[in-house]
């Protein structure tokens, strides 16, 4: 049984050292022994007794046989690392660098998801808001995905969202408040040509102002409640937040996955009340005010908001904002993935150490999608801008943190959801996810580059639909694996538009779609000229980085090769991806281990992604092949041309 969290633990018997246990996870790293079998006795055996911590350690009494997560057990009473801090101890109780610190802030968060009863307390809090503000001041918003609002870091630098005094998820009143005022004013600056004081001062009348010259409009004519989630609707969830590509400086950026878990809300139904104040009686006021907080709302709010995050709903206020691009899309295969649930742990033999295989959880992520047009855009922007311009125009496209922007363009899916779940077994169907992108203006974009922003970005979804899939098997696209004797079924992640304009209509052969793709890499290059007042050379790319067989840089630049071809397909798979899989098969042989990965990628002391993309459109298919003057890459290359049937070379362009 897991502990009650409004309860102490039981205060464990004096623990006994163990001749032989496995290694307590929050002791300083010792090499492990193997775990004797389990004693039934009471006496609780574990990593150390004494109390505090460091090498010492807190195991305090834990079953040798026990997973590594001592905390968590009702009979044992968890003593604190010396090095931890008092909030550290409050809520962790542990040294701030386990071993095995991953995969238990994995577990702690997720029993905190599944065990939190909030029924009640909703429900008294969201009849407090109606009893003050009075049935017709309430009105319900709805999240279609998630939402991250204030909140502060937790231990460990978990991100949590805004909390009341006594735990409970909410959006504080002064942050509705500001979004309201926020609204007003921008209302106020589009209308009349203000400027951001002299908006901020015309609407003292409705949210006050110390300025004002009027003492009556000095202070605010309606009160704000703190909005609470509805009780038996979706919560605390856990969330990832993946940061997997790093500038460092001016060097070019670097492949580095670091996933985070950490809460936010899913799909949550907030009770919003708001009344005028006792002194004001009108109601034109309210109503008014209610009008910018709902539209304020439904464009988001809270943090991530250009990721698809915070953007509310009221029911019957109209259709979300269409955005200067929309494109229906359904992913078939690897699904996009939001987080690894907890499963179990299990002792690992051969390393002599704990391990906690996670469980992929399908999830339609609109950062999913931010983040592949964000690569592409780097990737494309490399070959003929200096890596420095390419970062500040990264940062002030999509957001940064340093240089810290908020970003020009917005992402949002709507109508997102797993249509198939991936396959448990050889006779199911591969995963399928389906969904509207929608692009838009984020308030920062000036109003003189609309028209650039939406030349760019259409050419880059375009080209991202067609050079390879999204999330965890963006690489390849899908292809079967049922004729193997074990999981995964299907490899691969294959995108497909499902509009049925002529923007989106394929052309019947290799070389009307490099003509066509081609047209769209100039759209692309030419609405970045304008963004840097300058023409770009397409036919004298740059070279980005050093280049040989263990080395490349994920940049379209002079050693890059884009090619179509169309050819004979395997039975499981296509042309490209059986010449691919044949050569890399051929090097595995042959113990060129490393060669193998220069070619597919591979994980050794750190994960190598492969530089090569795949997107298989039918009749043919898109390859793109990072560093390929360079064997493997350039054999592989070889072999294409060699072995197809139509072969035509989209970059460099001629």
């Amino acid at each position: 049984m897991t502990p009650n969290p409004m309860e102490r633990p039981k205060q464990p018997n004096p623990p006994q050292p163990p001749k032989k246990s496995k290694p307590d996870p929050n002791q300083s790293v010792q090499r492990p022994n193997r775990p004797t079998p389990r004693n039934n006795t009471n006496n609780h055996q574990g990593g150390g007794g004494n109390r505090g911590g460091g090498n010492r350690g807190g195991g305090g009494g834990r079953d040798p046989q026990q997973s590594p997560s001592p905390w968590l057990y009702e009979d044992c009473e968890r003593q604190a690392d010396r090095t931890a801090s008092f909030v550290e101890y409050l809520r962790w109780m542990r040294s701030p660098d386990p071993t095995h610190k991953d995969a238990t802030k994995v577990q702690i968060l997720q029993k905190a998801e599944e065990n939190a009863q909030y029924h009640q307390r909703l429900k008294q809090l969201n009849d407090r808001t109606k009893a003050i503000a009075g049935n017709d001041n309430t009105f319900q918003v709805k999240c279609s995905w998630r939402i991250r609002v204030g909140g502060h870091r937790g231990p460990e630098s978990i991100l949590l969202p805004a909390f009341d005094a006594l735990g409970m998820p909410y959006i504080p009143s002064a942050t509705l408040r500001g979004v309201a005022r926020t609204q007003a004013i921008r209302e106020k600056m589009s209308e009349s040509g203000m400027t951001w004081k002299e908006a901020d001062k015309a609407v003292a009348p409705y949210f006050g102002h110390l300025e004002a010259s009027n003492k009556a409009n000095r202070s605010g004519k309606v009160v704000f409640l703190d909005a609470y989630p509805l009780p038996n609707k979706l919560g605390l969830t856990v969330d990832m937040a993946n940061n997997i590509w790093k500038w460092e400086n001016d060097a070019l950026p670097s492949y580095n996955p670091n996933p985070n878990p950490f809460l936010s809300l899913k799909e949550p139904t907030f009770l919003i009340g708001l009344r005028l104040v006792t002194s004001c009686r009108n109601t034109a006021i309210l109503d008014q005010v209610k009008k910018w907080l709902i539209a304020g709302l439904q464009k988001g709010i809270g943090s991530q908001i250009n990721s698809g995050y915070g953007a509310l709903m009221k029911a019957g206020a109209g259709q979300a904002e269409c955005g200067f691009f929309t494109v229906q899309f359904s992913l078939e295969g690897q699904l996009i993935h939001g987080r690894q649930k907890f499963t179990k742990w299990s002792w690992n033999n051969r390393h002599q150490k704990w391990q906690m295989r996670g469980r992929a959880d399908a999830e339609v992520r609109p950062i999913a999608f931010k983040s592949m047009l964000r690569y592409w855009f780097r990737t494309f922007a490399l070959g003929v801008l200096p890596p420095a311009q390419v970062q500040d125009w990264e940062a002030t496209l999509f957001g940064g943190i340093n240089p810290k922007r908020w970003g020009w363009v917005r992402v949002q899916i709507l109508n997102g959801r797993v249509t198939k779940e991936e396959p448990q077994g050889k006779q199911d169907q591969c995963g399928e996810q389906v969904g509207d992108l929608i692009l838009s203006y984020s308030p920062e974009a000036p109003l003189n580059e609309h028209q650039t922003i939406e030349k760019l970005f259409k050419a880059l979804t375009w080209m991202m639909f067609h050079l390879g899939g999204v999330g965890q098997g963006a690489r390849r696209p899908c292809y079967s694996r049922t004729t193997r004797q074990h999981a995964p079924w299907y490899r691969g992640s294959t995108l497909y538009p499902e509009g049925n304009d002529n923007f989106w209509k394929l052309p019947d052969t290799v070389d009307e779609f490099k003509d066509l793709f081609q047209q769209r890499l100039q759209d692309f290059y030419q609405a970045l000229g304008q963004f840097n007042q300058r023409q770009i050379l397409t036919n004298h790319p740059l070279v980005v980085g050093q280049v040989n067989g263990n080395s490349w840089s994920e940049a379209i630049d002079r050693h890059c090769q884009i090619v179509v071809v169309s050819g004979s397909d395997a039975n499981d798979k296509g042309f490209a991806v059986k010449v691919l899989h044949q050569q890399f098969h051929d090097l595995e042989h042959n113990r060129s281990v490393q060669e193998a990965k220069n070619l597919c990628g591979g994980i050794g002391r750190t994960v190598i992604a492969s530089p090569i993309w795949i997107a298989d459109l039918g009749d043919y298919q898109v390859v793109t092949v990072f560093g390929a003057n360079e064997n493997p890459r350039k054999t592989y290359l070889e072999s294409l041309k060699h072995k197809s049937d139509e072969f035509s070379k989209i970059w460099p362009m001629p």
